[in-house]
């Protein structure tokens, strides 16, 4: 009985270690070496809001189109995207004068040509000068990181590295293997499994997070178990001391 308790707490602890191949980030790149980088431009989605500016030689004649900057602090992010344009259900826009614009689905500069033709085509401006961003881009990081929570970005694009920076990096309990990153666009979800100890996705859709992602970052095996009634080894080890102490007092 004693032996068995004992090759028990054995293999407990054993089971309880994380090896090199469980914590090291991207353990197939070598020490040197380089890949092509996939760029893929973010797409604009519902409930997006949008900053757009209009710009041409004559400035007054630009004027009308844009928002009164009498009442935009452009230090305050808050105040633009009060005044930004945002994106409707139905993936649209209304602009003043062009009325209502298809935009979700597009991406920031397909925005800006679909929006400086209609000017152009109309008579209303001579080759307009657009700018079009998106100004809630966000993504929320939970699980096995430090710190859990929603992050909003001003780049353009930001990789899944960089997103993961900004919660400060998983924890040595986060499993890297097991990466959750679900992701909405064009009315559809998705959920993709990542494996953080490969480069193997670095050219997928995935190596850059689009707003709104949403990355889950799962437990492992000790801290599951830390979250029960044994919180941790030690109990596990007391508990089994405590039982073995008792045999062997009743035994006698």
């Amino acid at each position: 009985m004693i032996k068995k308790i004992l090759l028990f707490v054995l293999a407990l602890t054993i089971t309880s270690c994380a090896s090199k191949k469980d914590v090291l980030y991207y353990q197939d790149i070598k020490n040197s070496g380089q890949s092509t980088i996939q760029f893929i431009p973010n797409e604009v989605q519902i409930n997006d809001i949008l900053y757009i500016n209009i710009s041409s030689l004559i400035l007054e004649s630009a004027e009308p189109f844009n928002v009164d900057k009498r009442y935009t602090n452009l230090s305050n992010i808050q105040t633009l995207k009060v005044q930004g344009y945002l994106v409707s259900k139905e993936g649209e826009i209304v602009f003043p004068i062009l009325g209502n614009i298809k935009v979700a689905g597009k991406s920031t500069e397909e925005v800006q040509k679909i929006i400086a033709d209609m000017l152009s085509n109309k008579g209303y401006l001579k080759d307009p000068i657009v700018s079009v961003r998106v100004i809630n881009c966000k993504v929320t990081i939970l699980g096995e990181v430090k710190a859990p929570g929603t992050y909003s970005f001003d780049e353009q694009n930001i990789s899944l590295n960089q997103a993961i920076g900004y919660a400060g990096d998983l924890t040595i309990n986060g499993i890297r293997k097991d990466v959750l990153l679900i992701r909405e666009s064009n009315g559809t979800r998705t959920y993709t499994k990542l494996d953080l100890t490969s480069s193997s996705w670095f050219n997928s859709p995935y190596y850059y997070i689009k707003q709104n992602d949403v990355i889950i970052v799962n437990p492992n095996g000790a801290k599951v178990m830390n979250s029960g009634y044994l919180s941790n080894i030690g109990s596990v080890l007391g508990v089994l001391t405590f039982a073995a102490t008792m045999y062997l007092l009743l035994k006698k």
